[in-house]
């Protein structure tokens, strides 16, 4: 023990005291990184692993028991329990069945409503909105069943922790082993998507799951290996179809491994493993029909599917839809799994983006390398830094398993930032979890050189986990200091990256504690997920979904409180900001922020702008039930609401055309024509081609 007096003078007792404390307490972390593993440290070892699984399925199922159903949610869990209950597939076509499958297993006893089918309806709209009236007749606000299958899809969470473990632990050691663990159990991405009826997780899991088994499988080829690297590549393609990635994954793999084999061996390699490729793929696919019980039909006799993988190809470059349509022909791939291979693909030709502020009608290199300096911990981006520091001065010198842990994100990463869709940090899950394997190898190894290196990979490490834990249980809106925190992050990012629907909740408890105040809500999920359902009562805003069906009017000003969806708020989906109803509100400082992702405003507010988008939907709604005397009014009151307005233009000419009215019809569509022409150049792409077509076929006498 130490024995100190504050009154001792400088040098004689406190400071070598100190001193001394500091060596005892390098040393013994230095020693934790290099302490031989003895029969008691195996066993320490294992329930350290044990006991960090635990922790992450605690936290995940903590917080996924406070969040109402996020965007995507509910068209999964009922397209997955139509895959169990009638060999549905057309539901949902845009992601694979293992995930939704895997999350209504435990629901499959219950005798549920189903909701009729609805002809001729697109297979998105019948998904989300069959599936939205299914939970809410099934579940309500209670959430239970709900929570089942959130608790049903943790196992993916898990199985993603418990191979970053084995993979890192394979290629770099126990200690790497545990600390990729501790990374990404409590990394604040992962974290925000464990235990969600999605995909992302589980595309993850299979990626490092499909990685590592090939690994084992280059490095002493056999049957079983072959199986199991075969199994894990069709459980990822079956998972999310970005798993089609792994393709030229396991290319360049294979090119390492056959410029790396001795001269004299590698044609042999290279034959070994070229032969390995091709039977992987055809196990992988032999199990990706089984996930579509072996049948090319997305939908069962006597159900007809909403499209054709011919149709829906239509509108891809003509070599790209020529190979789709090939591929249908010949039946080599399901039904479902081309159109929805189809769809991730139209999705990301047009799709806006928000970024640091802005709305752009298009997709931006940029997006993802900001988003993971924003999204990052701050503990977790400097180890990678020591980590690129370890392999570019040779301490890290497992050259090997450097590249099975570096070439698949790299590539996943530029793929990614080519793609056009960008809405979140969910999309780079597979990334991170190789980049995790890489800074705890960095980590490990640099701790292992002396007792400083062990203090600095020690406190990084620390730092990553109160980062994420600081923001817990709200971990979809974490954003690391240097940004700001989740309190910024409104500003810089939107859609899944901050808010995802998922604070109904709370937003129901704070309308508890002020149950006399008249409020008003834009709510980014609606109408996929209807708020009245969670018992709240504000009158509904309109967004940019609401198209589908309006909701109802809204007046000019109001008295009381609006409430706005951080999605919302950056009009993330409008593809130019300039069209963004609630760009007004920017420049608010709002009462309140609930989960940093709902923002309160209160008082007497002026919202002309939202109220003529709210007729100018009501008006296209009126018209969808050919009702068009009606719509034409609604739509006259939308253009005096807001007259230099390019929504309530087009409304009014389209009320116009239906009621045969040409000579308006054309007026008001030459006028959004005019204000659309103030748009960016990308988002004019979206209105003027469709304006002066229905110009053209009215001149022409089609309307």
């Amino acid at each position: 023990m130490y024995n100190f007096r504050l009154g001792d003078k400088p040098g004689t007792t406190l400071f070598p005291a100190l001193s001394a404390f500091r060596g005892v307490l390098i040393s013994n972390v230095r020693d934790l990184y290099n302490r031989p593993m003895t029969n008691h440290g195996q066993k320490y070892f294992w329930l350290t692993a044990v006991a960090l699984l635990v922790i992450q399925a605690t936290l995940a199922l903590t917080m996924v028991h406070r969040e109402s159903l996020t965007f995507d949610e509910g068209d999964h869990m009922f397209a997955g329990y139509m895959m169990w209950k009638a060999s549905d597939y057309g539901l949902n076509p845009e992601h694979p069945p293992l995930a939704k499958l895997l999350a209504t297993v435990p629901i499959l006893s219950d005798h549920l409503w189903v909701p009729p089918p609805m002809p001729g309806q697109f297979f998105k709209a019948e998904a989300y909105l069959n599936g939205r009236d299914w939970l809410a007749r099934n579940d309500g606000d209670r959430q239970h069943l709900v929570f089942e299958m959130r608790a049903s899809a943790e196992l993916l969470a898990l199985g993603l922790c418990l191979f970053v473990f084995l993979a890192a632990r394979d290629w770099f050691g126990d200690p790497a082993g545990l600390i990729a663990l501790a990374l990404v159990v409590f990394d604040p991405n992962v974290l925000a998507h464990s235990a969600l009826v999605t995909t992302d997780i589980g595309v993850s899991c299979f990626f490092v799951a499909a990685i590592w088994t090939f690994y084992r499988f280059a490095a002493r080829p056999t049957l079983i290996r072959l199986l199991l690297v075969s199994l894990a590549t069709g459980l990822l393609l079956s998972t999310k179809h970005s798993g089609i990635l792994i393709g030229p994954m396991f290319v360049s793999l294979i090119a390492w491994e056959v410029l790396k084999a001795p001269r004299a061996e590698r044609k042999r390699v290279a034959l070994r493993l070229t032969g390995g490729f091709f039977a992987i793929v055809v196990l992988s696919v032999f199990v990706l029909w089984a996930f579509y019980g072996f049948r090319y039909s997305a939908r069962p006799a006597g159900m007809a599917f909403g499209t054709s993988v011919a149709g829906y190809a239509q509108p891809l470059p003509h070599f790209e839809s020529a190979v789709v349509v090939a591929v249908g022909h010949l039946h080599l791939l399901p039904e479902s799994y081309l159109v929805g291979l189809v769809d991730v693909k139209l999705m990301s030709i047009a799709y806006p983006t928000f970024l640091l502020g802005k709305v752009y009608p298009h997709g931006l290199w940029y997006y993802f390398p900001l988003v993971i300096l924003i999204k990052t911990t701050l503990g977790l981006l400097l180890l990678i830094v020591l980590a690129t520091f370890a392999t570019a001065t040779g301490k890290l010198t497992r050259h090997r398993e450097l590249f099975y842990s570096l070439a698949p994100p790299v590539l996943y990463l530029a793929v990614a930032m080519m793609s056009g869709m960008n809405i979140g940090a969910r999309h780079l899950l597979p990334m991170y979890a190789f980049v995790i394997i890489f800074a705890a190898a960095a980590a490990a190894t640099l701790a292992g050189i002396n007792r400083r290196w062990a203090i600095i990979c020690s406190a990084l490490i620390v730092a990553h986990v109160v980062s994420s834990l600081l923001v817990f249980p709200n971990e979809i809106a974490y954003a690391n200091e240097a940004s700001g925190g989740p309190r910024n992050l409104h500003n810089l990012l939107s859609d899944a990256s901050v808010d995802w629907a998922q604070q109904l909740l709370q937003v129901k408890q704070w309308q508890d504690r002020h149950p006399d105040q008249e409020c008003w809500f834009a709510y980014f999920a609606r109408p996929v997920i209807d708020p009245s359902v969670y018992g709240i009562r504000c009158h509904a805003l309109p967004t940019f979904d609401t198209q589908w069906g309006g909701v109802g009017p809204v007046p000019p000003s109001v008295t009381g409180t609006v409430l706005i969806s951080a999605g919302d708020l950056s009009g993330c989906e409008w593809p130019s900001g300039q069209l963004n109803p609630y760009r007004s509100f920017q420049s608010l400082h709002p009462d309140l922020a609930i989960d940093d992702s709902v923002f309160v405003y209160q008082g007497t507010l002026a919202i002309a702008e939202i109220s003529a988008l709210a007729s100018a939907q009501q008006s296209q709604a009126l018209l969808a039930k050919g009702q068009s005397g009606p719509a034409l009014a609604v739509a006259r009151e939308a253009v005096v609401a807001s007259p230099d307005n390019l929504i309530t233009q087009t409304a009014l000419g389209d009320a116009a055309a239906a009621t045969g009215d040409k000579q308006m019809a054309k007026t008001a569509w030459r006028a959004a024509i005019l204000i659309a022409q103030r748009l960016e150049p990308g988002a004019q792409a979206s209105y003027i081609p469709d304006l002066e077509s229905k110009i053209k076929g009215l001149s022409a006498g089609k309307e």
